[in-house]
């Protein structure tokens, strides 16, 4: 790129950031340091501004920049990122959102626990959050890598490298300084400023091919090099039997993880009534739902304006495509327009990855502080010293993000999200479920189903392709690949469920009728919530 697009670029970034870092200082004056303001705002959000703040939440880089790309290289079989993290909203929606609220404070560990042995539940409950935060967190960090790469104009792994340690520098700063209240303010604008620009865009594409939606398809399916088979499934996943197994496990994980996501469950807490939680999410899904429409007229704009040869030129795994299209669209490398909307563009994503990571840092430092820090000491610490341990906490996670952003730096977002949505789908659901509507779940079926998921969706992980045995691998040069998909979820996610249900069968302590009615009553009706 030149000077004009890096200055521009970041120009903007930086007013961004001078912004949220002005919302933080702010709100870090006006806080008293409990424990219900540093993790839950306060409980003050309205369901719009909650819904905005999920929105900015869950529209995170792997949507923006890893989706958009996966459809420009590969077409249909991109859009099934675009059915799965939207469709998930469904199971939100009618199964977590109203329930959670009722029955939590902080944390999923707390809606476990209420009727179960505290100790071990949060223990093993907070280590599944902590991991599914740190594989997301990941996922942003490569986002933020490949986008420098591009707008410094080159592929400088020191560059990459450098931009990951300050993405992680500000998320740390934003969570100590301004907890979830300076969190959710971040998440309203940046959502507010990436629903703006991708309006812009999406316009930008239809008016390119007059509004024919079919024009623009023909076209990126011939720019593509695959002809109709690009429009039709089977480009990625229907090589072999394998690769469309493999297809079904992504699903499973994409439709049934978000609702174990810590960062998304933490956001029904900040809102003061369960009828709130609800609404939150209806005003989210509309918001969502239009995005991911937008990103899949932006992914073949891609695909047909810039075409999928140059994008994987510029980045292997398509994370690039997006600002491509905004230089293209505008006129092009060397024009006024294309460095403006260049420029607007990357700032958008920067902004998207920085908002999406201190949410995610801040769910996750929640549960290290409110279930592992206090579930060790064997009481309940003070909030004061909770929320000291959350902060600490904040800057540990941030330091493994970082090291295992630039480690992971040549994999898609999208893809390592799926991965994240699948421990997730394993490990927090099964227990969430089991808790809110199995009347004789014990404590023994809550470990058992928590690390029954989590052990088994990070094992096969680690023997999958995504680590050795291929070119595209964390480490090609080594082969201890045994187990043939990349998404473990088909198989992790089952074996989540039967070992809670096998837990429960096979505990000698009986499950407490008394509290899962007490449970239950609160959880519908809200007598007794927080």
């Amino acid at each position: 790129m030149t000077g004009h697009h890096q200055a521009l670029a970041l120009l903007l970034f930086s007013v961004f950031v001078a912004i949220t870092l002005a919302i933080t200082t702010w709100v870090s004056r006006n806080r008293h340091g409990s424990a219900e303001e540093f993790y839950a705002g306060g409980r003050l959000f309205s369901p719009m501004e909650n819904g905005f703040a999920i929105a900015g939440d869950y529209t995170s880089a792997a949507s923006f920049l890893g989706v958009t790309g996966l459809i420009a290289l590969f077409g249909y079989d991109g859009l099934l990122y675009v059915v799965g993290f939207f469709v998930a909203w469904l199971v939100v929606l009618f199964f977590v959102a109203e329930l959670v609220r009722n029955c939590g404070r902080f944390t999923l560990a707390d809606v476990v626990a209420a009727r179960m042995s505290e100790r071990p539940v949060r223990i093993a409950a907070g280590t599944s959050s902590v991991t599914v935060s740190v594989l997301y967190l990941v996922a942003q960090m490569v986002g933020a890598g490949s986008l420098v790469a591009l707008l410094l104009g080159g592929t400088s792994a020191a560059a990459r490298a450098w931009t990951v340690i300050v993405v992680g520098a500000l998320m740390v700063i934003y969570v100590s300084l301004g907890g979830m209240r300076a969190t959710t303010w971040i998440q309203i604008v940046k959502a507010v400023l990436l629903l703006s620009g991708t309006i812009v865009l999406t316009v930008l594409v239809l008016v390119r091919f007059h509004g024919d939606i079919d024009a623009l398809l023909r076209t990126a399916a011939e720019r593509s090099g695959h002809g109709e088979s690009f429009l039709a499934p089977g480009l990625k996943y229907g090589g072999d039997w394998t690769a469309r197994i493999d297809f079904i496990s992504l699903g499973l994980a994409l439709v049934l993880g978000t609702a174990g996501l810590p960062h998304i469950l933490s956001r029904f807490y900040t809102v003061p009534t369960a009828r709130a939680a609800r609404r939150s999410v209806v005003w989210a899904v509309g918001l969502i739902g239009c995005f991911y429409l937008m990103t899949i007229v932006l992914g073949f704009g891609a695909a047909a304006v810039v075409g999928p040869d140059a994008v994987r030129e510029s980045n292997t795994a398509g994370n690039t495509a997006v600002p491509l299209l905004a230089l293209n669209l505008g006129g092009g490398a060397d024009s006024t327009g294309g460095t403006v909307l260049f420029a607007v563009v990357a700032a958008i994503a920067f902004a998207t990855i920085l908002a999406v990571v201190a949410g995610i840092t801040l769910a996750s430092s929640a549960s290290v502080a409110h279930d592992l820090y206090a579930s060790l000491r064997h009481r309940r610490a003070e909030p004061r010293s909770e929320v000291a341990v959350a902060r600490a906490a904040a800057v540990g996670i941030g330091v493994v993000a970082i090291a295992l952003g630039i480690l992971a730096r040549d994999l898609n977002a999208a893809f390592l999200v799926g991965l994240a949505f699948a421990v997730s789908a394993s490990a927090n659901l099964p227990v969430l479920m089991y808790s809110l509507f199995w009347r004789g779940f014990t404590t023994r079926g809550a470990v058992w189903a928590v690390y029954g998921g989590l052990a088994p969706a990070l094992g096969l992980v680690l023997l999958s392709p995504v680590v050795s045995g291929s070119p595209e691998s964390l480490f090609p040069a080594v082969d201890f690949q045994y187990f043939p998909l990349q998404n473990p979820g088909i198989v992790s996610i089952p074996l989540g469920f039967l070992a809670g249900w096998l837990g429960t069968l096979t505990s000698a302590e009986p499950a407490d009728e008394a509290k899962h009615a007490e449970t239950e009553v609160r959880s519908l009706t809200g007598a007794g919530a927080v």
